[in-house]
């Protein structure tokens, strides 16, 4: 019998050695074959009034008999001359006339890393270089905050929309906290769903400590730095309680620096008041001036939709298999250190 687990476990590790030998040939391949793919990357637009008026036609299609279609026809031929005419009106300047009104239209879905921030920046160059100061760019946010850095710089490309004096709005359908909210207040009109999230104006950070376990396997650290402050909390040395301090303080200049950004941009907020972390929903927020005005980015294209061009505009990348391999073990990777490592947070 012990013979024959003998025989059982050698032929058992021989197929193992196999299989993991015929597993990492086939990613090498794969890997060796994504990165003779090129990545593509281009701006790509929508005309949203197009998808709008598409899907009106298959309603009326649908429910409106022969009289009614060509009533609906007409009237919206007139609604067209009338338009136009109001516009070229408003627009009217010596030199020229400018026939359309534009509304540009990002998305941002945020994550603890601000992935997106690359392609946001991108979409940003296009418009700038289209983009007049009578259109107007409209951001449809969702985020719970992250990484300081990471949505600090997400904050700075949407300013370069307000530095050059082309109207920013910032829609909240879902969630726009912390960091989130960092990017939301510097648009000149905030708008959200009256249950979105919305403030959480404070700053989070938190780190494990294994020093008391590897004592106890008699496991040693040695930790060499230059700089008084080169590291105060860390993960496997023993933290004092200087440490401890100096860390907060980081954490409590962090949120000095947090408010007066909101303050700048939001002159009427209670900055104090509602600088706690605490975070409310879109009706609390409009009575707190932290928004100002309750509606869904839906509504807000629909009324838009009469009387301007509305285009959304995104950058997109095509990624080699190579990038999806690699995306899918730094996502395993992130994960796992998100466990382990969290700070400071928006």
């Amino acid at each position: 019998m012990i013979d024959f687990l003998l025989e059982y476990g050698l032929f058992a590790a021989k197929v193992i050695t196999v299989i993991g030998a015929i597993l990492i040939a086939f990613v090498t391949l794969i890997i060796l074959l994504g990165s003779r793919q090129r990545e593509r990357e281009s701006i790509e637009i929508e005309k949203i009034n197009d998808k709008f008026d598409s899907m009106r036609e298959v309603l009326e299609l649908e429910l409106l008999t022969k009289d009614e279609l060509k009533a609906a026809k007409k009237a919206r031929k007139k609604e067209e001359k009338e338009k136009a005419k109001a516009v070229k009106k408003k627009l009217k300047t010596e030199e020229k006339e400018i026939s359309t009104l534009k509304l540009f239209v990002l998305r941002f879905n945020g994550d603890l890393h601000a992935s997106e921030v690359d392609r946001l920046r991108e979409a940003i160059t296009a418009l700038l270089c289209i983009a007049k100061t009578e259109d107007e760019v409209l951001v449809i946010l969702d985020s719970a905050g992250g990484l300081v850095h990471n949505y600090g710089l997400a904050a700075s490309q949407l300013m370069r929309i307000r530095q050059r004096n082309i109207p920013l709005t910032v829609s909240i359908d879902l969630v726009a906290a912390s960091g989130g909210y960092l990017m939301a207040c510097v648009a000149n009109k905030i708008i959200a769903a009256p249950f979105a999230i919305v403030g959480s104006i404070g700053v989070l950070a938190q780190i494990p400590n294994f020093n008391r376990f590897l004592k106890k396997h008699d496991i040693d650290i040695e930790q060499h730095t230059a700089g008084e402050y080169k590291t105060t909390l860390t993960m496997l040395g023993e933290n004092t309680n200087k440490a401890r301090e100096k860390f907060r303080q980081e954490l409590e200049d962090t949120h000095i620096l947090f408010k007066q950004f909101v303050q700048q941009h939001r002159p009427n907020l209670e900055i104090e008041k509602l600088a706690t972390g605490e975070h409310w929903y879109g009706t609390q927020a409009l009575s707190l001036n932290l928004i100002d005005e309750l509606t869904t980015s839906d509504d807000y294209l629909l009324e838009k939709s009469t009387n301007t061009d509305i285009y959304e505009v995104s950058y997109v990348i095509s990624e080699t298999l190579s990038d999806k391999i690699s995306a899918l073990l730094q996502g395993v990777t992130t994960r796992l250190l998100n466990r382990l490592f969290k700070g400071p947070l928006y």
